[in-house]
């Protein structure tokens, strides 16, 4: 623990300390999984990135970290946890600099409003952990997918609960963050079996419960998350499977409040298909989106750090914990 200026702790660091640039590349090329984790590497970036930075005066140091911020929002479109964590930091440290603060007082106010983030993050997915749980029964098979960190919290305080669980995996192609799911589960002593993506009708006949993480929720109640979600959720909407979402509320797009939509990630062919296969087939066109939207009729329910949360609540939960502050950026309530 770092003691800053005003006396507060700094957090200790979950990710290697890496440069603004390296952060986005990092962002980028996918290397940090989970919305949650992505929101918070990008957090402690622009926090070593602030610490460091130089300026003559408030208004030249200001313009740096803002301009780091720009580019670490930019690294992912899709996943908003990433500029909204970035936003969060940017909140702290605006208004600190409109109320003419020095350039030293300034650093520590974004530094400190980064720390809040990264606490507060790791706090909501403990608690959602804790409340998702009491929605699971003795004995539920479980099918989930992708890698959600709020996702796995629940499974794993339902398994701390004794409530002797089964959790059956998808393997969550292109990327197979279904492996690291199923390993960690396992490892944690859950009942765990990976199945391939198109076995989830299978198992769905078995299954009492799915949970999964979330990308984004639109002010619709729609939840975006990993390619391969929404067939998840047909399928359990089909076998009345109860279907329950973890997120944390700075996944909420508030961008979808005046009409935006949600912008599909789009990513290389190659993670589909290598380059010597393409290259035995000119003719064959590829399309590799990231994401797909899941419609609110097929969730039942949202666990969020602020308790359950029904899709057609979403608008009102926006309304309560966003504000609308210059350049349409916003910071999540703390109350």
């Amino acid at each position: 623990m770092e003691t800053l200026k005003d006396g507060k702790e700094s957090s200790k660091d979950e990710f290697p300390k890496v440069s603004v640039d390296e952060a986005y590349d990092t962002l980028k090329s996918m290397r940090v999984h989970g919305a949650g984790r992505i929101a918070r590497f990008a957090a402690q970036a622009l926090r070593d990135y602030a610490r460091e930075a130089k300026g003559k005066n408030s208004r030249e140091y200001w313009a740096t970290v803002l301009k780091a911020g720009e580019k670490l929002r930019s690294a992912r479109p899709t996943a908003v946890s990433l500029p909204n964590g970035v936003n969060y930091v940017l909140y702290g440290g605006r208004t600190a600099f409109e109320s003419g603060a020095s350039v030293e007082d300034l650093r520590t106010a974004v530094v400190n409003t980064a720390d809040d983030f990264l606490t507060s993050s790791l706090d909501a997915v403990k608690i959602i952990g804790e409340i998702g749980a009491r929605r699971v029964k003795n004995g539920d098979v479980v099918i989930t997918h992708c890698n959600s960190e709020a996702a796995m919290s629940i499974l794993k305080k339902a398994h701390d609960m004794g409530k002797g669980i089964k959790v059956y995996c998808d393997e969550t192609r292109p990327k197979f963050q279904g492996h690291k799911t199923a390993a960690a589960l396992a490892a944690y002593g859950i009942d765990t079996t990976l199945i391939c993506d198109s076995a989830c009708r299978v198992y769905m006949s078995h299954a009492d419960r799915t949970v999964v993480g979330c990308d984004a929720i639109a002010v619709n109640g729609a939840l975006v998350n990993k390619i391969g979600t929404s067939q998840v959720a047909t399928m359990a909407h089909e076998a009345r499977v109860n279907f329950m979402v973890a997120a944390e509320t700075y996944k909420l797009d508030f961008k979808t409040l005046t009409g935006e939509l949600v912008d599909i990630e789009e990513r290389d062919y190659t993670e589909i298909a290598s380059k010597e296969w393409s290259g035995h087939n000119p003719k064959v066109k590829f399309s590799n989106p990231v994401f797909d939207v899941t419609p609110p009729e097929y969730i039942d329910f949202y666990v969020t750090e602020k308790g359950i949360v029904p899709p057609g609540a979403v608008f009102s939960l926006m309304k309560e914990l966003y504000q609308y502050t210059e350049g349409a950026q916003a910071r999540p309530s703390t109350h």
